[in-house]
């Protein structure tokens, strides 16, 4: 499984099912959770590059990646699943969230925490990410998204 491309940015915890307009596992849009399999190459990229462009501006803010290879190493090495044209910050984002409990030693996998973050505990960091991720990706939604979907709404009411 680990040398399978990955074809969705679904992670298995859905939770547009219950009403989110963003999806707290993947952070992609209801209708794009919803439309995914219909979605042109194109389509799909456009949601690929806006994930990858806001999850590297939260990681960026907190770590670096000083060493690309040796992350890509031990990704492969652990078997975890990354897309690899993506940047490597993308791909540090799933080694936390796959080891942060697990991993000691960050340097080893060619990170390094900024310095307002070297206290924290990797689980907790992990997890203040994933909030800030879903925070930018729920404010593109109301600032780009539904403001079209409001317009489209009240057009079909005309």
């Amino acid at each position: 499984m680990p040398n399978q491309p990955i074809k969705t940015p679904c992670v298995g915890l859905c939770s547009t099912v219950f009403g989110d307009t963003v999806c707290r596992g993947c952070k992609r849009f209801h209708h794009e959770v919803i439309n995914w399999n219909g979605y042109s190459d194109e389509e799909k990229q456009s949601v690929w590059l806006r994930l990858e462009v806001l999850l590297v501006q939260v990681m960026a803010a907190k770590l670096e990646v000083f060493d690309e290879q040796l992350l890509l190493k031990q990704l492969q090495q652990r078997q975890i699943r990354y897309v690899a044209h993506q940047s490597p910050y993308c791909w540090a984002y799933q080694l936390l969230a796959r080891g942060a409990r697990a991993i000691s030693l960050l340097d080893a996998y060619g990170i390094v925490l900024l310095p307002e973050f070297r206290d924290w505990e990797l689980p907790d960091l992990r997890d203040a990410i994933d909030r800030e991720f879903f925070l930018l990706s729920e404010a593109h939604f109301e600032r780009y998204i539904a403001p079209r979907f409001l317009k489209e709404g009240m057009e079909l009411r005309v």
